[in-house]
């Protein structure tokens, strides 16, 4: 009978994002850029001369070690917590220097995809992913159009790096176009913030859409029901990290509190720096949909950056919203 992971957390993350590939990734796509066919052997022939050469921590490290911790409260009998599932462009040729890299840092993960050139995203469904992490857009955006599971862009690891519990899961999410649906934002964005507020205080007894972040943060939710203690006492901490203030805070609490989520903490900054909250949580990671926000963030903690389906109308006001940019600088 195949395995099926029903009650267990899949992440699946590209290698460029759990280790630290980025002269390898450099000298591909120059490479490549200069002549694709001799450029595929100079990348295939380092990857092989550097096969044993240890890979640093990526962006995505810390997280994915944490995640696997959880598994230390597996019951006997019973399916692993987090189950990791590392998706790579590279041939498994070329890969081997990843699996060896597995291995180096005593990672518990035991299943990779190795796709040649090809996008890991269409094998995410097939893995039961839950949450994919990446450092390619391109991959990123066919899984938030495909709706198959929650996906961020991961950049470079921050500077600064903070001290978390060991054993402990701490894990960030903005609101708005994260783990609720764009509604809320698209009025905002076309109406103001004064109608945002009359809407969403109207509104306050009912609950938001999902977001591209809802089914992952649900699915989190259950993991903590597979955990020994009771919630409040939880090793994974969720935290919710939202510009919205009062009036609009009420909708933020009942929505989850009817989707059967618990959150450990929750900030409504009304214009106060992300960042600052950020560093004070120590969080594995945060998820935000805003380059304003994730600028600052980034320098602080792992952040990734959640798009916007194609064919979301936030895409033509952020286009919209440059082009008029770019117009008053001129």
């Amino acid at each position: 009978m195949a395995t099926t992971f029903e009650n267990t957390l899949v992440v699946g993350i590209s290698a460029t994002a759990l280790f630290d590939l980025s002269d390898a990734d450099k000298l591909f796509k120059e490479e490549v850029a200069k002549d694709p066919q001799n450029g595929i052997e100079i990348y295939k022939q380092y990857m092989l001369e550097n096969e044993e050469k240890r890979l640093d921590e990526g962006v995505g490290f810390p997280l994915v070690k944490a995640l696997l911790s959880l598994n230390l409260y597996q019951g006997k009998g019973q399916k692993p917590l987090v189950e990791v599932v590392v998706m790579s462009r590279n041939s498994p040729e070329t890969g081997m220097r990843v699996l060896n890299a597995i291995r180096d840092h005593k990672l518990n993960i035991t299943r990779s995809a190795f796709t040649a050139g090809e996008s890991g995203a269409d094998y995410l469904e097939a893995f039961e992913v839950d949450l994919f992490l990446t450092t390619n857009e391109s991959d990123a955006q066919m899984v938030i159009d495909s709706g198959s599971c929650s996906s961020a862009v991961l950049s470079i690891p921050p500077t600064y790096r903070c001290e978390i519990p060991d054993g402990q899961v701490r894990i960030a999410f903005d609101g708005d176009a994260v783990i609720f649906d764009e509604t809320s934002e698209l009025v905002y964005k076309n109406k103001g913030m004064d109608a945002f507020h009359e809407h969403e205080n109207i509104a306050q007894n009912t609950p938001m859409k999902e977001g591209p972040f809802a089914k992952f943060l649900i699915k989190l939710a259950k993991l903590q029901e597979r955990l020994p203690m009771s919630v409040e006492l939880s090793p994974v901490r969720i935290a919710i990290v939202t510009a919205r203030n009062s009036p609009s805070e009420m909708r933020v609490i009942k929505t989850l509190r009817s989707w059967g989520v618990y959150v450990d903490e929750a900030f409504f900054l009304g214009g106060v720096e992300k960042s600052n909250i950020l560093k004070a949580f120590r969080a594995h990671i945060f998820f935000d949909d805003q380059d304003v926000h994730l600028e600052h963030s980034s320098l602080v903690v792992p952040c990734g950056k959640v798009l916007y389906r194609t064919d979301s109308p936030l895409n033509k006001l952020k286009t919209t919203q440059n082009s008029q940019s770019k117009k008053i600088k001129i």
